[in-house]
């Protein structure tokens, strides 16, 4: 029999079971309070799976914690961890492992909120999980329908079906992902809205049954249902909604006895309004809550998982100015948000009043497919939301991060996108209004950033005076090149250039990385002109086939095409999982399969050949991802 605490007094140890960011995060507020804080990739394994329950379990008693945090993500969401944490004598900080069950599966969730009378969209949420049900089920809800995963959050899983046909392919893909991610592929059908708002109340209650809620908090912009930007409060959102919404959260969590913090998210249309699903957890997005009302909600947690009550009412809660934050990604907006992979070589975050950086990277540390792909998150609070919006659009234009790519420039561009400022944002914004319509790769790189990646790469006389180049009457000169693109740079000896000296740039091996506008780009010495021509030659670009390659590094899910079957331009290859998400590699043109190099559980690296699809008629031709 599980309790929510193993005993009366403070916690004196705790061990956060997960690591980045919310680890640091987490352990800030342990040390203002005097609370020793063990995180496990650090303090003790680095291989430690975070995902095996007994293990992590095991380490906790180990180092002698007597409260364990869960974070987000990994197991934060699990019942059944809870209850081993608490089996093992353990405090959870988190709500009790019943609750958990009754408001983290979304299909009994959905069940709850409609006997309290709380509106939720026509879908379908029963035990059948047959093909042949959710086609029929779909079929009275009417397309499109989105396919959602029933045992787990942050967008992982979800897929809109437009009919029949999509549907099936979003059931199976569905399913994959879900139980991949989760360890349960079970599913709920919900019709999609296409322009609503998504809305969320923040929750926290004590073991004595009080509850409050601290605000709302809107998340409507996403790409992938998974967020990109979060503010408190919501724009123009009608305060009869914002009370009904803020009432429905107290009222779903309040019947399940839950406890600590939690977060009720809900779709905001212009005709109504309709429960989603609980977080039964510390949300990504806390500390635009934390910035407007000035509570530390880990702070809370940890009082309430010490059985202390709340200490303050409802009436106590004072909202003051306006919150808002975005994720620093590691992926590449520019090829439809795929996840990247590389080594950080150096970071810089903005330092101001009223800016608060969330982050646990730090130079030297790679970033790879293992988990999920958000770096940082930076987050500006002000008097009015127009100013919190120009405090981080500076705070944004300040951050660099070198080494690999990330949506830094997309988001120094979200944050100023006209429809972003009117608050007039859905959720399905970023679609609809990225790229904007001017484009967005930069035509060339500029001036600026070759010249400063020269200055780097060719050192000064008092150094190496051969280093990246040659001299010629008091020139440097060096050939370097970024991408496909190649320029002989020349700079006086002597003279610095104030223009390149603006743009941060740091040498990693044979390698500059520069900030250009947001992007880490890397420069490197451009090999001859003979050499790079054998190369070319070498790599077989005047061949008959079109190769399909991976587009990233990641683990194959599933091989769709077989030698000798014939495939339209478009049609999925091989999918791919990388930081727990899923991409589908698609055949370039259409043609007959010669070859699939590789197969299911595979581990495979960016530009890696999948599969060749044979020429026709002798055309030559060259592929490119899908």
């Amino acid at each position: 029999m599980t309790s929510l605490r193993a005993g009366p007094g403070p916690i004196r140890v705790l061990f956060v079971a997960n690591r980045g960011e919310i680890a640091v995060r987490i352990e800030r507020t342990c040390r203002r309070l005097g609370i020793a804080v063990v995180i496990p990739h650090r303090d003790l394994d680095p291989d430690l799976d975070l995902l095996d329950r007994p293990a992590v379990v095991a380490a906790a008693v180990r180092v002698g914690a007597d409260a364990v945090h869960p974070g987000y993500g990994f197991l934060s969401e699990q019942a059944s961890f809870a209850e081993a944490v608490l089996d093992a004598g353990l405090r959870w900080v988190g709500p009790p492992p019943g609750a958990m069950r009754r408001m983290g599966d979304k299909a009994s969730a959905r069940r709850l909120a409609a006997s309290l009378a709380i509106p939720v969209l026509p879908g379908y949420d029963g035990d059948d999980q047959s093909d042949e049900t959710l086609l029929a089920a779909a079929g009275a809800i009417g397309y499109p329908v989105l396919v959602k995963p029933a045992g787990g959050g942050g967008g992982k899983g979800m897929r809109v079906a437009v009919d029949a046909g999509t549907l099936s392919h979003a059931i199976t893909a569905a399913r994959r992902e879900a139980g991949a991610a989760f360890g349960d592929d079970r599913l709920l059908l919900e019709r999609h809205v296409t322009a609503g708002r998504h809305v969320e109340v923040q929750v926290l209650f004590d073991a004595l049954g009080h509850g409050v809620h601290l605000g709302e908090r809107d998340c409507s912009l996403q790409r992938r249902y998974q967020k990109v930007l979060e503010e408190t409060p919501a724009p123009n959102l009608d305060p009869a909604v914002r009370e009904a919404l803020a009432a429905a959260a107290l009222r779903l969590a309040g019947s399940v006895g839950y406890v600590s913090a939690g977060t009720c998210e809900f779709l905001v249309g212009d005709d109504g309004w309709w429960f989603l699903e609980m977080n039964t957890r510390l949300q990504v997005e806390h500390p635009v809550t934390e910035l407007v009302t000035g509570r530390d909600l880990v702070a809370d947690q940890l009082r309430v998982a010490a059985g202390d009550p709340l200490g303050f009412e409802q009436a106590d809660v004072r909202f003051d100015g306006h919150a808002i934050e975005v994720r620093l990604y590691a992926e590449d907006p520019a090829a439809g948000f795929l996840p990247a992979t590389g080594h950080v070589v150096a970071a810089r975050w903005p330092e101001a009043p009223c800016v608060r950086v969330e982050t646990g990277i730090a130079p030297g540390d790679e970033v790879t497919g293992r988990f999920d792909p958000m770096l940082a998150k930076v987050a500006a609070c002000a008097p009015t939301r127009d100013a919190a919006l120009e405090l981080l659009a500076d705070a944004l234009d300040e951050t660099v991060v070198l080494g690999l790519t990330t949506n830094l420039r997309f988001l120094r561009w979200l944050v100023r996108a006209p429809v972003v400022r009117e608050g007039r944002a859905g959720t399905n914004t970023i679609d609809g209004h990225w790229p904007p319509p001017g484009g967005w790769e930069l035509p060339s790189v500029p001036e600026a950033a070759w010249r400063r990646a020269a200055r780097e790469l060719i050192a000064t006389p008092a150094t190496d005076p051969w280093r990246g180049g040659w001299r010629v009457d008091g020139l440097a000169t060096a050939r370097l090149q970024t991408g496909d693109e190649q320029r002989t740079v020349r700079l006086p000896l002597r003279v610095e250039d104030p223009e390149a000296g603006v743009l941060m740039a740091v040498v990693d091996g044979d390698t500059v990385h520069v900030d250009v506008e947001g992007r880490s780009t890397p420069f490197r010495l451009a090999p001859a002109p003979d050499v790079d021509r054998a190369a070319r030659e070498a790599a077989g670009h005047s061949g008959v086939s079109a190769q399909v390659r991976a587009p990233m590094p990641g683990r194959v899910l599933a091989v769709h095409a077989s030698p000798g079957a014939a495939v339209a331009a478009g049609d999925p290859v091989v999918t791919l999982e990388a930081m727990k998400m899923e991409h589908a590699v698609s055949a370039p043109r259409g043609g007959v399969v010669d070859a699939v190099l590789v197969r299911v559980d595979e581990q495979v690296g960016a530009g890696q050949v999948l599969a060749v699809i044979g020429g026709r008629d002798g055309e030559a031709t060259e592929g490119q991802p899908g």
